[in-house]
């Protein structure tokens, strides 16, 4: 059984809005490429639902994690997206499916995170030091949800980088140096994607230990860029 067919096969069985059954193209292809992590994802029951748009609105991304009613959402919003592959350009083809698959792994990290109960929790024992202040209360809010996204990103990272290491590890450095690229391109220092500090500790593949779960793996080094971050 081919990887496309089983990938239609996922979607079909989980809830989605496309206006039709088929998928295109380019959806099968992603959903191929990320088909191991949703079949992990399925292994551990995390309660996840794929949610294929049959219109991408305005600035989606082509895939996305979200939350309702005690679920998780893969959302992809391929269909009319003109940056639906912006993050592959200038990629080979036949390059592209490690970082399809990575893509997959950092949305499962966030869906895990929700599955535990650990939404913008830091880890047991890690203590905040230090206090932010502003005179402008909103401003204050804005900034302290900015650095709990900022901190779920860098574990999702972390998440993919731990699945790479352990699944591609002879493609760790060429995914971990797109992924770097990425976040080195950040029009605002400290934004929700500026992930920096911990892709920075993630160079050797080889600090990801061996834990049975690539969500224990990412953990220490997500501590540690607590520890370091702007």
């Amino acid at each position: 059984m081919s990887k496309a067919f089983l990938a239609a096969t996922l979607l079909c069985a989980a809830s989605h809005t496309a206006s039709s059954a088929e998928l295109t193209a380019l959806e099968t292809r992603w959903l191929g490429a990320a088909l191991p992590v949703l079949d992990y994802a399925r292994s551990l029951a995390l309660p996840i639902d794929i949610i294929v748009q049959p219109q991408a609105r305005p600035n989606d991304v082509p895939m996305a994690m979200g939350f309702d009613g005690g679920r998780c959402k893969l959302v992809l919003s391929l269909r009319g997206n003109p940056d639906a592959e912006a993050q592959l350009a200038g990629v080979p083809h036949g390059a592209q499916g490690e970082l399809i698959e990575a893509m997959a792994a950092h949305e499962i990290g966030h869906c895990w995170r929700y599955a535990q109960g650990a939404w913008h929790a830091l880890p047991a024992g890690f203590v905040e030091v230090g206090q932010e202040t502003a005179a402008d209360p909103d401003l204050l809010a804005a900034s302290k949800a900015m650095r709990e996204t900022r901190r779920e990103e860098a574990y999702a990272d972390m998440v993919a980088l731990a699945w790479t290491r352990r699944h591609h590890p002879g493609d760790y450095a060429r995914v971990y140096d797109w992924l770097a690229g990425l976040r080195r391109d950040q029009p605002v220092a400290g934004s929700g994607h500026d992930t920096r500090a911990w892709v920075a500790l993630a160079r050797d593949g080889a600090r990801f230990g061996a834990a049975a779960r690539p969500f224990e793996d990412a953990a220490p080094l997500w501590r540690e860029g607590l520890l370091v971050e702007k």
